[in-house]
């Protein structure tokens, strides 16, 4: 009876999950209907860089290459870096004859700033300083992010035809090794699932969320908003800013990118883990009945499926094998549109489970590194949260 009752509550959250969370399994969710405006307004990108020297190559060229009808300039903010990203980016810039770009360096965080925080504060306001007039929209975008050369212009039309504030694309993440195909698809899934589009898309809508590789952010808001400053302590910064931009009254948008990837390698599980396991814990605001609920949760939505399956198999109990399997089905179903947007094969997706208990296992060390006192940590620096800071 006990694994029946499981099995059951399983597949009412799958049921749940895949009619009533706002759609969010299905990947059509790309720029909204645009038009050329009929004056390109002026736009910054401002690239925060720390140690990317293995990445730039691959990413900056994009953007100084970028086919924009308007002004548009590139300051790319070096945060610190040891492996010569700076210099790097100068040499790109001399070779790649395109947008004119600046390097400055901010130097090391003040006291409660993450560090890309920090970055970005420096160089969003070296951009509207460093001419007669600011420029009416920011791109704040990754280094680790490669840009077709008509990305600017699309986001642009997008955010001027729906006169949107606020317009984000989830990056296209590298799903090349075994690993990353098994990890990365899941990795959007499940933040998809969490911050459903559609939800974060409607006007009136309160859910709010924002892919930190791709923000374009009209200034006036910016400023109205606050931020970076009003989240400066945030070690998830993208879901912050999309807060703070709806807080202010802005209208804000979050999609799947067709023409925007990133070019970062992450060859073996222990460099996805660290990925995933920096932030997880903050995400729930390292809160330990949180990681407990969240624990359960995955055990009951992810786990309780195959496990139901295949005990009640073996131990003749089929109404709970029968819950169980219709629980892996609708995973499953749900899944292969993200591995079909992410080229995947669709045998990827009975392993969904197995995937969960990866993501389980890196949020309870997530949690241990933070009692340990490594948490949040990425590049040499480790962030306290926020009412430790």
């Amino acid at each position: 009876m006990g694994l029946l009752c499981v099995a059951c509550a399983s597949l009412l959250a799958w049921i749940w999950l895949t009619f009533a969370q706002g759609m969010f399994w299905r990947t059509d969710v790309r720029l909204p209907p645009r038009s050329d405006p009929a004056r390109w307004p002026s736009v910054a990108i401002v690239v925060p860089a720390r140690d990317e020297a293995e990445v730039l190559p691959c990413s900056l060229p994009s953007l100084l290459t970028q086919d924009y009808p308007g002004e548009a300039e590139v300051v790319l903010v070096d945060d610190g870096s040891t492996d010569g990203t700076g210099e790097l980016a100068l040499r790109l810039a001399r070779e790649y004859a395109g947008l004119p770009l600046t390097v400055t360096s901010p130097g090391e965080p003040a006291a409660g700033w993450t560090g890309k925080l920090w970055a970005l504060r420096h160089g969003i306001a070296l951009a509207r300083t460093a001419h007669a007039t600011e420029p009416e929209y920011l791109l704040l975008t990754d280094a680790d992010i490669a840009h077709e050369p008509d990305s600017l212009r699309e986001l642009v039309a997008a955010a001027t035809s729906a006169e949107l504030d606020l317009v984000s694309q989830m990056a296209r993440l590298r799903a090349v090794s075994l690993w990353e195909r098994l990890v990365v698809p899941a990795f959007v899934y499940f933040f998809a699932q969490l911050y459903p589009f559609r939800r974060i898309n409607r006007p009136t809508g309160r859910t709010a969320a924002a892919a930190g590789g791709c923000v374009l952010l009209r200034t006036e808001v910016a400023v109205r908003a606050g931020v970076p400053d009003s989240i400066r302590q945030a070690v998830i910064d993208d879901v912050s800013l999309a807060r703070a931009v709806r807080r202010s009254g802005g209208r804000i948008w979050l999609g799947l990118a067709e023409r925007v990837d990133s070019v970062r390698p992450y060859p073996a599980l222990g460099d996805l883990w660290r990925m995933v396991s920096r932030s997880a814990y903050a995400q729930l605001r390292h809160q330990p009945l949180l990681l407990a609920g969240t624990v359960a949760g995955l055990v009951l939505v992810y786990l309780v499926p195959p496990v139901a399956l295949f005990a009640g198999l073996a131990t003749g109990h089929g109404a709970a094998a029968w819950a169980g399997g219709l629980a892996w089905l609708l995973m499953a179903g749900t899944y292969l549109p993200m591995l079909r947007y992410y080229r995947q094969p669709a045998a990827l997706a009975p392993l969904l489970p197995l995937t969960a208990l990866l993501y389980l296992l890196m949020t309870v060390d997530s949690a241990v590194q933070h009692y340990r006192g490594r948490g949040a940590a990425w590049k040499g620096r480790t962030y306290a949260r926020p009412s430790d800071a």
